[in-house]
């Protein structure tokens, strides 16, 4: 269970934070609110100014404004990441004349198809946005923190088209397995997208709900068993595989329930993209994390203090069994610690 923040840390966080992009060098995810985000509901709320401190230097200035985003030309600005401020500004603005779910419910499904965009960190910062607005009191700095992930998104929106969709499986974990690897594993995140051709269908009876969400928690439990045994393929990469659904399944109790069947298939297709370009050929064996607590997991990852380590610990937590603490256990293992 997530602990109640009544520090503060977390808005003083976001607002140490709201005067820096979302990303820098042009393309690297600035992971720094969603870090603070997570330590804070985690219960360590001491921690987190020691690792923005860290994280310092990953952090670059707020971008310049092109032009303003507006309700009658939004369209021609989705997915052009030099818009970035421009969209934020867009939903800064909509959040001051709107409450925050109804917003969330209008633009979720415009920017669902496009999670693929900054390799699924834009959904991912969103998911840890709307946790800490549904998990405590709203603020300010949770409603800015809002706006900024939704304008990442938008900036960022990229969806994946042109897949032939092959037969699957009925457990998300066999479906997993069942996903076939691009032809060519070199390059970053977009290079290997325009290589995802093929996907299995998984789920793609599910037409109410409450199953849906079932099985995005399904999902998002065998995505992260799976790094425990896959993660060697790409240690970073392979994290979105699990972090990408579940920051899905942390928002759809925001989300008008006729969102919840969209939102499992997107999430499916996000999981199996990354699964295709970045798992290994084979897997290794689970190592069980013994007698190791789920507190001590999170311990681990924050003296690690990757930013990916700390989210799958994240995730993994809410998984909450034996293989997910120790996929957590595992990224400690295969990632470089934060310098």
């Amino acid at each position: 269970m997530n602990a109640i923040d009544t520090s503060g840390v977390l808005d003083e966080a976001l607002e140490r934070l709201h005067v820096s992009g979302p990303e820098r060098l042009g393309r690297l995810t600035n992971h720094a609110p969603m870090v603070a985000e997570a330590l804070v509901a985690r219960g360590r709320p001491a921690a987190v100014h020691r690792w923005l401190d860290r994280y310092e230097e990953h952090l670059e200035d707020f971008p310049t404004p092109v032009a303003p985003v507006t309700d009658a030309d939004w369209a021609t600005a989705l997915g052009d990441p030099r818009r970035a401020a421009d969209w934020i500004a867009y939903f800064t603005r909509a959040l001051s004349a709107q409450d925050w779910r109804s917003l969330l419910a209008t633009w979720w499904p415009r920017l669902l198809p496009g999670m693929f965009g900054g390799s699924t960190h834009p959904v991912i910062r969103t998911g840890h946005a709307v946790r800490a607005l549904l998990d405590h009191e709203e603020s300010e700095p949770r409603l800015t923190e809002l706006a900024h992930a939704l304008g990442y998104w938008a900036a960022r929106h990229h969806p994946l088209s042109g897949v032939t969709w092959l037969p699957g499986a009925a457990d998300a974990g066999e479906a997993l397995e069942a996903v076939p690897p691009i032809p060519v594993r070199e390059g970053g995140f977009p290079t290997r997208l325009a290589l995802v051709g093929r996907l299995p269908v998984w789920s793609a009876d599910v037409t109410g709900p409450d199953e849906a969400r079932q099985r995005l928690a399904d999902l998002v439990r065998a995505t992260t068993h799976r790094y425990a045994t896959h993660g060697h393929g790409e240690a970073t990469m392979l994290v979105h595989a699990a972090t990408a659904p579940n920051a899905v399944l942390r928002s759809l109790r925001a989300l008008p329930r006729s969102l919840w069947v969209p939102s499992l298939h997107a999430a499916w297709q996000a999981s199996a993209a990354v699964t295709a370009m970045y798992a290994p050929e084979q897997p290794v064996a689970a190592v069980s994390p013994g007698s190791v607590s789920a507190g001590e997991v999170l311990e681990r990852a924050l003296a690690h203090g990757d930013e990916h380590v700390i989210k799958l610990t994240d995730t993994a937590l809410d998984v909450g069994d034996e293989q997910a603490l120790a996929a957590a256990l595992r990224a400690v293992e295969l990632s470089a610690p934060l310098s």
